[in-house]
């Protein structure tokens, strides 16, 4: 949570101006030297940073936040919106691993570019002398090729501007910082913002352990929200480790945001609004519903799996809305006419060789064929060729990335 003497007093907080660039393009800090405003009305330039794949889910989910005008692209999607939009992004955006404030962008060929364009910004109107800060970097198709210099570089340009300006510097500090900035090179075009997300939006709070090959919270939403399941039917998950799938769905429809457990990078920042965050959570957990029983249901043969699964639904908020249940694949016997199956099971790349999961991706395609009779089943899996041993036609393939590892969900209609 933030801290008390990180927050300007009333009449003490910095402005700044922001200008669109004369090609239409994204816009940018006037005078190359920006804070963020402090007007709840203000429009920032951000980018939400997003698995692959789920680009235009996370620019849907924008636009039921009322943030209109995204623009999806690879790995994310690029949005204007208010310090309210900003804040309620972090809190219910279910695809996102971050959300990114725009500050400046200049041409940069060169260690002397970087450094020049770096501190040509107002840090000392961002961060102060107590205050602490991390630099990530991205790099790609740039002059500039080593990421751990490039952040060494754009740390020194801060401190030096703090510094010039204050009499003191801050510190570094890259687990827990204060302000955590965002440096992204593509074809020699620096790209300077601010993470308002902190710790990456997967990160819930929920999860209290991870088993040993977790599905990313943000992949498993995705997952969710591209079967279009909306709560009015079950969701079974006959593979559920940990329950991430069945939690992310249940959040979804219980309509909890994915954020309200965890702080976020802008708690910490020195414009932050208590009073309008305090406002934007009291309305979210206003609107937060029950589900009935029997919704959501998680199945696995492992224990102690199992009893992690109980563990981070009861942390989510979300004990006695999901049911686990003891079984092995070909035991799993799913309630109801009709429903939605979700099945992630091992891809033969981290978990195990190829050979020993022919014959369970054999099993999913008869338990789906024999059991699932009018429900609807989805595979995520990385591995192709196992999933030709389900057996079944998929009726539609929805390429997303779990990390590097290129997958597909794969739609299975079981009349």
């Amino acid at each position: 949570m933030s801290k008390s003497h990180h927050i300007l007093r009333p009449g003490t907080r910095p402005k700044t101006s922001f200008t669109k660039t004369s090609s239409g393009g994204p816009a940018v800090p006037a005078s190359q030297t920006a804070t963020l405003n402090t007007s709840r009305n203000e429009q920032l330039q951000c980018f939400a940073a997003v698995p692959r794949g789920a680009e235009e889910l996370a620019a849907m989910e924008l636009a039921a936040l009322g943030i209109n005008d995204a623009k999806p692209g690879k790995g994310g999607v690029a949005f204007c919106t208010d310090r309210v939009g900003l804040y309620r992004a972090n809190l219910w955006l279910r695809t996102a691993s971050r959300v990114l404030v725009q500050l400046t962008l200049f041409p940069c060929t060169n260690p002397a570019e970087l450094y020049a364009g770096v501190h040509a910004v107002a840090w000392q109107e961002l961060i102060t002398p107590d205050m602490t800060l991390a630099v990530d970097c991205s790099l790609r198709d740039s002059a500039l090729t080593h990421s751990g210099f490039v952040a060494l570089k754009t740390k020194d340009a801060i401190v030096d501007r703090i510094r010039e300006s204050c009499g003191s510097r801050p510190n570094v500090d890259t687990a827990l910082p204060d302000v955590r900035i965002n440096i992204h090179l593509h074809k020699n075009v620096c790209t300077v913002s601010l993470d308002s997300s902190g710790d990456s939006l997967d990160r819930r709070g929920y999860r209290l352990e991870r088993n040993e090959a977790p599905l990313r919270e943000t992949l498993a939403a995705a997952v969710v929200a591209l079967t279009g399941w909306d709560g009015s039917i079950p969701l079974a998950d006959p593979m559920c480790g940990s329950g991430t799938i069945p939690v992310e769905a249940a959040l979804m429809a219980a309509h909890t945001p994915p954020g309200l457990q965890r702080s976020f990078g802008f708690q910490r920042w020195l414009d932050f609004d208590q009073d309008l965050w305090n406002s934007i959570c009291n309305e979210a957990e206003a609107g937060i519903r029950k589900l009935p029983v029997g919704l959501v249901t998680g199945y696995d043969l492992d224990n102690r799996a199992l009893l992690l699964a109980g563990r981070n639904t009861a942390k989510a908020g979300l004990e006695g809305q999901i049911h686990f249940f003891h079984a092995a694949l070909q035991e799993f016997r799913p309630e109801g006419d009709k429903g939605v199956v979700i099945i992630n099971p091992p891809y033969g790349k981290r978990l195990g060789e190829e050979d020993d999961l022919r014959e369970l991706y054999c099993q999913i395609g008869d338990v789906m064929k024999k059991f699932c009779r009018g429900w609807t089943g989805y595979v995520l899996t990385g591995n192709l060729e196992l999933a030709k041993y389900i057996g079944l036609k998929a009726s539609r393939r929805h390429v997303l990335y779990n990390g590097a590892i290129e997958c597909r969900l794969l739609k299975y209609d079981l009349y």
